[in-house]
C-alpha cells in the first residue's frame, strides 16, 4: 500500500516539484498551498506531513505542527517543518516536528527524510 503525505508549501513551483519527485518514488501525495488538508486529516490519514513555515493563511507550519502533536488522534503522524529560516532546526525543535527540510532543498535529502519518517 502506497505510503501518503501530506505537503503544504507557500510556493506553487516548489510545491508541484516535491510533489512530482515524491509521487515518482510511489508516495500517495495531497498538495496543498493552504492548510485545508489539516482540516481533513482524519480522512486522509496520511503517514507524514510536510509543512513549509511560511505558509499562506492566518498559521505558521510551527502552529499546525504543534497542533497535530498535541492532539491524540494525530500525534503519531510524522511532521516535517521546511523553510529558509536560518533557525530552521531550532524552529523544528520547538514545535516538536520530527525532522525538518533547508530550502533550498537537496532532491535525495527531501526522498531519504520521507523514507525516514514513514
Amino acid at each position: 500500500m502506497e505510503k501518503k503525505v501530506v505537503l503544504i508549501q507557500d510556493d506553487e513551483q516548489i510545491l508541484d516539484l516535491m510533489d512530482h519527485i515524491l509521487t515518482n518514488e510511489g508516495y500517495d501525495v495531497t498538495p496543498s498551498l493552504t492548510t485545508e488538508p489539516i482540516e481533513k486529516i482524519d480522512e486522509i490519514n496520511p503517514d507524514i506531513v510536510i509543512v513549509d513555515e511560511y505558509i499562506k493563511g492566518d498559521k505558521r507550519g510551527t502552529e499546525v505542527i504543534e497542533e497535530l502533536k498535541s492532539d491524540p488522534t494525530t500525534e503519531d503522524v510524522s511532521a516535517v517543518l521546511t523553510s529558509t529560516s536560518s533557525e530552521l532546526c531550532k524552529k523544528a525543535e520547538q514545535c516538536k516536528a520530527d525532522d525538518f527540510i533547508e530550502k533550498p532543498f537537496d532532491i535525495d535529502h527531501l526522498v531519504d527524510v520521507v523514507k525516514k519518517n514513514t
